[in-house]
């Protein structure tokens, strides 16, 4: 195999699968473990040994003898001072050869809740790593003790909160799912009971038979829990709807549902406010009754109660950031703290059911919320299929934990799109199949299309979709955009566009060379600078003094750098291309590395908060100026 096909199989057998690149003539180098950990701990991955990742590019080299690293490998793997865990078996470790150089190439599977941490020597605490789109990262002690938590069997909900009990409930909530409960299963022998010994079958009370400890349980609070109850025992716990369905940028929220003392803020009211709000305003004719379910409940309605509650059960509410709803005109996205327990794959597949609080589980079961068979997620997709709908996309963020649902209310194959595609592409856009159909139109809808977007919406295995996107790619309907884990393809000969209001033109966009500002520094008449600069509109151009450290130091440092960035983005959408030129920085690296990250810390917003990876994405400073 060439030198050039072996980099071709490797990235087709990983895209979408986050690559690292090692050299290994030293033998094993130190780094493959923090790597290891990294990946396990996240998504999985693929580490390529014999090939150096260098500034001017990817070193081919090889390694000296891959025999004897692989004996030096599984030997590391096995010894508990060197890692934690073995995950891998026979066929995650192969040797490719290319041009009589061998290369070690290995896959590391996501570990499973119970293996969480995967970690380097004898301490977690300071030996887990998680992988970011920055590289790898030590994980902090809170990460570290959330992964120790998931370990357990016992769930997060059924602990018993000292001090608290019947008393902090609210009467009237547990009055009102009673009646849910009863409207759901009229003959179920527990609604023969009082409130005292239903609770306890619900798990909401609970007595410890080893230390005879008895009260409220986490799960009770939540469910049930009066406000001041709720704010003394779970001070962290939030949760939170928007709606923002005017046009109108000066009105913020054209609803919101929020603890403020005017209700019980438990989950189990504010479960009844949101699914009102939400299939109120749905653009489709139907009615609920006051229970908020109908005889002839159909598939969209049991999707959005599963989306719902499945950001309600499978929450850490002990996280970051609360229960987060929000609905927009042309879709609904809900997060919540915590990360996925099980991977990507399993959740795409279903069948597999993994929840962090089987008792808030089991509550909302009851009333008719919830599947515990793993099929939750093909419920909600089936639901968006039978309107028609844009399937939906499922992220994972990290620092803090948070799992983001999106659904999309707008067509799978919007009439305008398949005809301007037609238009454009001719024979070769009406010969496709159905899978490279909707990637081309999924490219052109939402900007841009990868390989873990395509498994969401068909369902195929990520190899498959690789070779369809590949041929899109050779027949002219598809370009890619970057390389490994930042892959993405957009439709082909399509020049992105900006909004209507957008106050900067397109970098990379053909244009004669405006005179620059005066702060702009003097260049050489044939500098490649040059020609990106002059690329910038000059209102553009006029931030150049500001970048002027960064430009004169390639080795800022990074707080400064940032800070840097926040000031050029105050006030104004800039997209990766103008930010990268102004700074003098690879517009790559300077969006993995930093706006990414900003965009995660809550300095930096995105203009396109749904399709991330639009060409066209900008960003803006999150403060003040931005408000309103």
């Amino acid at each position: 195999m060439r030198q050039l096909d072996l980099f071709s199989a490797l990235q087709s057998s990983t895209e979408g699968i986050d690559t690292e690149f090692k050299s290994a003539r030293g033998g094993m180098p130190g780094s493959f473990w923090e790597s290891y950990s990294a990946m396990a701990n996240t998504q999985g991955g693929t580490i390529v040994l014999g090939v150096a990742e260098k500034s001017t590019g990817l070193v081919w080299e090889g390694v000296p003898d891959a025999a004897q690293l692989r004996t030096v490998l599984w030997g590391q793997l096995n010894d508990r001072h060197k890692v934690s865990t073995n995950l891998l078996r026979d066929d995650d470790v192969r040797t490719v050869e290319d041009e009589g150089r061998q290369f070690v190439v290995v896959n590391v599977p996501r570990a499973s809740r119970l293996q969480r941490p995967v970690f380097v020597g004898p301490n977690p605490m300071t030996g887990t790593y998680r992988r970011a789109d920055e590289g790898d990262y030590r994980c902090s002690d809170d990460e570290v003790r959330r992964m120790l938590a998931d370990q357990s069997d016992t769930p997060a909900d059924s602990q018993i909160v000292e001090h608290f009990g019947q008393p902090d409930f609210d009467p009237e909530t547990v009055k009102q799912y009673r009646n849910r409960f009863a409207s759901r299963a009229p003959d179920h022998p527990w609604l023969l009971l009082d409130d005292a010994p239903l609770l306890t079958k619900l798990s909401a009370l609970r007595r410890d038979r080893a230390t005879g400890l008895e009260g409220a349980t986490v799960a009770g609070l939540l469910m049930f829990g009066r406000f001041e109850a709720l704010r003394d025992a779970l001070p962290g716990f939030h949760v939170d709807y928007r709606e923002r369905l005017s046009d109108d940028p000066a009105v913020r929220w054209t609803d919101r549902v929020v603890p403020d003392g005017t209700w019980e803020n438990n989950l189990f009211q504010f479960y009844l406010r949101v699914m009102q709000r939400l299939s109120g305003d749905l653009k489709m004719p139907f009615q609920l009754d006051r229970e908020l379910y109908r005889k002839d409940d159909s598939a969209v309605h049991e999707a959005l109660r599963e989306a719902v509650v499945n950001a309600l059960v499978h929450a850490d509410h002990r996280g970051q950031g609360g229960v987060v709803i929000e609905r927009y005109p042309d879709r609904i996205e809900l997060s919540n703290p915590g990360s996925l327990l099980v991977s990507r794959v399993q959740l795409l597949q279903g069948g597999v059911s993994e929840c962090r609080n089987k008792s808030l589980q089991l509550m909302f079961q009851l009333m008719g919320g919830g599947d515990k068979a793993g099929s939750g997620m093909d419920k909600i997709r089936a639901g968006w299929r039978a309107q028609h709908w844009r399937s939906p996309r499922l992220e994972e963020s990290l620092q803090p934990d948070r799992v983001k649902l999106v659904l999309p209310m707008v067509s799978l194959i919007p009439d305008e799109v398949d005809q301007a595609l037609r238009v454009r592409f001719g024979e070769r856009f009406a010969k496709l199949d159905k899978t490279a159909v909707q990637a081309v139109v999924t490219a052109q809808v939402e900007g841009s299309v990868t390989n873990s977007r395509m498994q969401e919406i068909t369902g195929e295995h990520s190899k498959d979709i690789t070779g369809v996107l590949q041929s899109l790619v050779r027949d002219g309907l598809l370009t890619q955009q970057n390389q490994r884990r930042w892959a993405s393809y957009r439709v082909a000969e399509d020049s992105p566009q900006s909004g209507d209001d957008s106050p900067h033109l397109e970098a990379d966009s053909p244009q004669s060379s405006p005179q620059l500002g005066g702060g702009s520094p003097q260049l050489p008449p044939n500098s490649p600078q040059l020609d990106r600069l002059a690329g910038l509109s000059p209102e553009i151009q006029g931030l150049l003094p500001i970048a002027g450290p960064a430009r004169k130091n390639k080795k800022l440092p990074v707080d400064q750098l940032k800070g840097l960035i926040q000031q050029l983005c105050d006030g104004r959408w800039l997209a990766t291309s103008e930010i990268a030129t102004l700074v003098d920085r690879d517009a790559e690296k300077l969006q993995s590395r930093f706006l990414t990250a900003m965009v995660r810390e809550g300095v930096l917003e995105l203009r396109y908060p749904d399709v991330r990876n639009r060409p066209d994405q900008a960003y803006r400073t999150v403060g003040l100026s931005n408000k309103g």
